[in-house]
Formats: C-alpha cells, sequence, structure tokens
C-alpha cells in the first residue's frame, strides 16, 4: 500500500513539474515574443504609428516609464517590459531625456536607446568669425539658455584654465561647425564640445608649425581671428596672412579695423576717425603686436592661414568693394590704391 502511495506521489510530482517546465517555457516564449514584437505588428490594432517624443524626467522609476510606455501605445505591456528590464539588469540604468519612439520598434530596441541614452538632438550651427557675444544670441535662439547665462559661461576664468586655455574667456577658441545637443545641454556642455573640437582640428602637427614660426597657440588664434574678420573672399585668406606677418616681421603695427571695432563697447556699425585714435587693449592702429586677445572665433581655413601664410612682399591691402582685396608693397602703391577703390579718384 506504502509502495503504490509513493509510486502515486512520483507521477503527481512528475506532471506538476511538466506543467511547470511547460509554463515556464511558455512565460519565455511569450516573453521572447513580447520584446521582439513591435506593438503595431501586435493582435492590438493601432493606427499607422508615428513618432513621437517620449519624455523621462530624471528620477522617474521604471514603473512610471513602463506605465507611460503603454499609455501612450509605444509598448503593449507595461508590465511584461518591468519584467524584461529587470531580468536584463536595465532597470536602474535608464537615463532621462527626449527619446524619438514609434510603436513600430520593438521593446528591446526601446529599452536599448533609453539605456544608452540616445536621446533626440537638436541642431546648432554655428558660422566662422563670430563672437562670444553673437554665438549666445544663437545659443538663446536655439532654445539653449539664456545670451547671459552662455556669456557668463563663456567669460568663466577658472572654466576656461580648466579647459586648458590659457587667457581669460574662450573667445577664438568655440570652433565654429554644426553640432547637435540633447534639450538640456548647458552653456557648458555647449562651450566643452566646441573647445573638444577646436582641439580636433589644431592638430599637434599645428602646434609644432606655431613653434617653428615663433608664435603661441593663443597668437596664432588671435591672427587668425582677424584673418578671419578681415577676410570677403576665402582665397585670399594666405595674402593677407601674409601681409599681418610681414608688418610684424618689420615691428608696424597690424592696423586691423576689425581689431579696433572689437574694443569699441555697442559699436554702431559706423567706424570713424576718433575710433582709431581711441588707445584701447584692441586698437592696432595704436599699439604694437597683437591686440589683447582673439576678437572672434575663426575657422579651420583661417587657423591655417595664419599657419602657413602665403610667401609675398606685401604689407598693406585695401577693399575694393567687391570682397575682393587690393595688396600693395609701400605706402605709394597702398595710397593709389585707397584713392582709387576708397575715395573713387
Amino acid at each position: 500500500m506504502k509502495h503504490k502511495f509513493l509510486k502515486k506521489t512520483c507521477i503527481i510530482s512528475g506532471i506538476i513539474f511538466i506543467i511547470a517546465g511547460l509554463a515556464g517555457s511558455a512565460f519565455i516564449w511569450h516573453m521572447v515574443q513580447f520584446t521582439r514584437t513591435p506593438f503595431s505588428s501586435s493582435t492590438v490594432k493601432v493606427p499607422e504609428p508615428n513618432k513621437i517624443i517620449f519624455h523621462i524626467n530624471p528620477g522617474e522609476s521604471l514603473l512610471k516609464i513602463s506605465k507611460n510606455l503603454e499609455h501612450e501605445k509605444i509598448i503593449k505591456s507595461s508590465l511584461l517590459f518591468q519584467l524584461y528590464t529587470r531580468f536584463t539588469g536595465d532597470a536602474g540604468r535608464l537615463k532621462a531625456g527626449e527619446y524619438t519612439l514609434s510603436a513600430s520598434m520593438p521593446p528591446e530596441k526601446i529599452l536599448q536607446l533609453i539605456v544608452k541614452g540616445k536621446v533626440k538632438l537638436y541642431k546648432l550651427t554655428i558660422p566662422e568669425g563670430l563672437t562670444i557675444k553673437e554665438t549666445a544670441k544663437l545659443v538663446e535662439k536655439a532654445d539653449f539658455g539664456t545670451e547671459e547665462n552662455f556669456i557668463s559661461a563663456a567669460r568663466d576664468k577658472k572654466f576656461a584654465k580648466k579647459m586648458g586655455i590659457k587667457a581669460d574667456s574662450f573667445e577664438g577658441y568655440l570652433f565654429p561647425e554644426t553640432y547637435f545637443f540633447p534639450k538640456n545641454a548647458t552653456a557648458k556642455d555647449i562651450i566643452i564640445k566646441m573647445v573638444k573640437r577646436f582641439n580636433i582640428v589644431f592638430t599637434p602637427q599645428w602646434k609644432n608649425r606655431g613653434k617653428e614660426i615663433g608664435l603661441s597657440l593663443h597668437k596664432i588664434v588671435i591672427l587668425a581671428s582677424i584673418i578671419e574678420k578681415e577676410t570677403g573672399d576665402a582665397s585670399e585668406r594666405p595674402i593677407i596672412s601674409s601681409v599681418f606677418h610681414n608688418r610684424l616681421k618689420k615691428g608696424m603695427r597690424l592696423e586691423s579695423d576689425p581689431t579696433v571695432i572689437y574694443g569699441i563697447p555697442d559699436f554702431n556699425g559706423n567706424i570713424t576717425r576718433k575710433d582709431l585714435r581711441t588707445i584701447t587693449p584692441y586698437n592696432t592702429y595704436k599699439i604694437k603686436g597683437f591686440p589683447l586677445g582673439p576678437i572672434a572665433n575663426p575657422g579651420k581655413m583661417s587657423l591655417k592661414a595664419a599657419l602657413f601664410p602665403a610667401e609675398t612682399n606685401y604689407i598693406f591691402f585695401v577693399a575694393k568693394k567687391d570682397t575682393t582685396h587690393k595688396f600693395s608693397k609701400n605706402i605709394r602703391e597702398h595710397n593709389r590704391a585707397v584713392r582709387k577703390y576708397q575715395l573713387n579718384h
């Protein structure tokens, strides 16, 4: 009798074990199907899936995120998404931000995006030759914070020093290019990325070239910023650079109008004789050598031109009013050019 009871118990246990195994297998299969099947492909009828901007706030729980995903009809089951996320060990790795999601994405891809922090990025284009102030206006226009905050960060001496800039501000080192940032990017985030880009563009070979011609990195940036502001036709950059290099070698003043303008607070667009006579740290008609610092943020071609000037004997140039310049080797030629192109004589 006892033997029959044990046998019966073993059979029942076996059946229970098989049922449990089948149930477990069914659950695993169901979980796999869930993770790999987009909501739009499931048995649930949904319209043609559109991409939406899905927000995850800092500190938001897995439960809240999962319920929001289900509410937005991005996933089929909040519970299954939670279980899957915990199973992968990613429950504590979900990153806040804006995500571009769609019901056409399988849950495993959605989780990957959130864990990797692949948030929606917004474009910020900074043209060559802008000052910190002008750059700050574009930053505010792109909705990355206020103009004031950006200027404050860009003129933070301690921040500049921390970033390896041997100057009192980031003027000259905010490399002009098209960037992409998440919505919550701060002024410092933007500056860090721009300076890192500058450091990539300004190669070790260029630094060695600066040493060869006897100019520090900062002086190269200053000169490049002047070249950037003086250039109307890109092909003239190396020639304009040669003029400034030649003047420096001869001990002549740089005499650049853009440097004077940079030193005038609230410049109204009209440079006067008084402006040219007023002594400021940026008036290169009055001071010898370089101005106090860069007057804009130069692009790659102006930096290259500052390092590799054309070989010329020019020491003057005057605008021809067609974006190009007339270059001269002496004051007599220069005066003739001024009369022709500026005074219409």
